[in-house]
């Protein structure tokens, strides 16, 4: 409506009320020409009227509200033929609306202003339309040349002027194009670890455009009831259109194409990653040579040394089919990650998605050193913050292998880590197999109920947990032996007096037995304890 009062035609018209709806959009006309015109109005019409219908028109501010209701842009009028003034109950109402009500020029003809505004709509809907037709076209181009998401984005920043992104449902980007570090480090767009976007932040569609300026539009890459990601508009220094929307949309379909053909290829060539990692963790692919050979023509380097991590969703075990309310398998989304964040750290990895676990072959730093900073780095990024519906994950990593014929070794390895990590701390645990120490072994005792006999029969009461009492003795005790019975530390470190330490030394040792001077005993307490850690032991 703004845009419109810069015609020539409407020269001299004055906004009596409701200026701070004169955002709302134009996209037809019409003539009030009797009182009951209601039943003929349209959302997004410019009204015009002499005012004469109004003289009979009964409640003037009811009828306001009710144009409001249909969604009228504005209200034209010519005062001082039929009505000279507008009571101040309808300004007020306007007001209140956001409904424009205009004074026209006496001056100003219908016909001049009916004329000058379609033409002018006509205009920019050819204009609209030409645009959306380049857009077509340049995509059309790039699905034809054999183009990925890569040259999608490349191609949108100037014709979308912003800069564009596909990323994955829960915000990883896949592809980006025209933006600037200081836009990509900017925290109300991405998060800090690993500059994954906000998704959930920011509406979809055409719903963004009802902020108070807009600047984000993204709009869901959908394939069938598959939802592969978001497309996503980020503009330069102005507010996002309707238009911007029509085209995103455009440029979803094609991305649509293109993700789809890419997993298309990508489950065939999966298939046989999968099968071959299969062998090789089982020890079933050959020699040394032969494997090596066979990963570098699958991208994989392993003459190198390599730690094995093994990451498993907690809950329920992955589903090949979607579950209730998911558009895309939990595992699927799960590999799909883990594999964008380790290429970019490491082009050479191995990673590969099973239903029940993710499993990546990385390069360790230092030679041997340990599994090192980037592989816990990476674990981080995988598990970012939270957003777009991400669920927990349990990691294990291996100790390092040196040569292919260890990798089997050290798939074991990061299983068992994995496995004894989520028992030990539950959801989203990361653990190394080099620090389980006496974990290892307990996790391989394959009788539980004898395990907790041994804790039972060690501990005595301190053995069942929920007692606040029993729980804070068996606390006093573990530091006690943790500090190698030093008295004065352990006193320091539960924050008791040393007598008050003293004195629960004689409890536990009446309860126990003289741990203080057997060191037999000593040792029982110590693997009964770690045992009692084990959570599936507790209650």
């Amino acid at each position: 409506m703004a845009d419109a009062l810069s015609l020539s035609s409407l020269a001299g018209t004055e906004v009596l009320a409701g200026a701070s709806g004169l955002d709302r959009v134009i996209q037809r006309l019409n003539v009030m020409e009797v009182p009951d015109i209601l039943p003929w109005v349209k959302p997004n019409e410019l009204l015009l009227t002499t005012g004469y219908p109004l003289r009979s028109a009964g409640d003037l501010a009811g009828l306001v509200r009710e144009l409001d209701g249909r969604g009228l842009a504005a209200v034209a009028i010519k005062l001082g033929r039929y009505v000279d003034t507008l009571p101040d109950e309808v300004l007020r109402t306007a007001d209140a609306l956001g409904l424009p009500l205009l004074r026209l020029s006496g001056a100003v003809a219908f016909d001049d202003v009916l004329n000058q505004l379609l033409t002018d709509i006509l205009n920019r809907q050819a204009a609209t339309l030409a645009r959306a037709e380049e857009v077509h076209r340049v995509l059309v181009d790039v699905i034809l040349a054999g183009g990925g998401l890569a040259a999608i984005t490349r191609k949108l920043p100037d014709l979308l002027d912003g800069g564009v992104m596909v990323t994955t449902p829960d915000g990883r980007v896949l592809a980006r194009s025209g933006m600037d570090e200081a836009l990509l480090a900017d925290p109300a767009y991405f998060d800090t670890h690993g500059g994954r976007f906000r998704v959930e932040d920011f509406k979809h569609g055409a719903r963004a455009l009802d902020d108070e300026e807009p600047r984000v539009v993204q709009v869901p890459v959908l394939a069938g009831s598959l939802d592969h990601g978001r497309v996503v508009l980020i503009t330069r220094g102005r507010s996002a259109e309707p238009a911007d929307v029509h085209l995103l949309e455009r440029a979803a379909a094609t991305a649509a194409l293109v993700i789809t053909r890419d997993l298309a290829v990508a489950a065939v060539e999966g298939k046989y990653r999968g099968d071959f990692l299969r062998d090789l963790l089982a020890g079933r692919a050959g020699g040394d040579e032969h494997v090596s050979s066979h990963c570098a023509s699958l991208g994989w380097d392993i003459d190198r040394p390599l730690v094995v991590v093994v990451a498993e969703l907690d809950g329920e075990a992955g589903s090949p089919v979607p579950a209730a309310g998911e558009l895309r398998p939990a595992h699927e989304r799960f590999a799909a990650a883990w594999s964008m964040v380790v290429r970019e750290r490491d082009p050479g990895a191995a990673v590969v998605g099973y239903s029940q676990e993710v499993v990546v072959l990385m390069g360790a730093d230092g030679g041997g050193a340990g599994p090192g900073r980037h592989v816990r780095q990476a674990i981080a990024q995988v598990a970012g913050d939270g957003g777009g519906g991400r669920r927990p994950f349990a990691t294990g990593i291996s100790r390092v292998a040196e040569r292919p014929a260890d990798l089997p070794h050290a798939y074991d390895q990061a299983r068992q880590a994995a496995r004894v990590g989520r028992r030990l701390s539950g959801p989203g645990a990361v653990a190394e197999f080099d620090d389980l120490g006496v974990y290892r072994l307990l996790s391989q005792i394959p009788d539980t109920a004898e395990l907790r006999s041994f804790t039972e029969e060690v501990l005595g009461e301190l053995a069942r947990t929920g007692s606040p009492e029993q729980d804070d003795l068996r606390t006093t005790l573990e530091t006690l032996l943790d500090n190698n019975l030093n008295v004065a530390e352990t006193a320091r470190l539960l924050h008791f007096h040393y007598n008050t330490l003293r004195y629960r030394i004689g409890k536990l040792e009446r309860m126990l037995g003289p741990f203080s001077t057997d060191p037999h005993l000593r040792l029982n307490l110590m693997v009964a304890l770690r045992a009692v850690r084990m959570r599936d032991l507790r209650g």
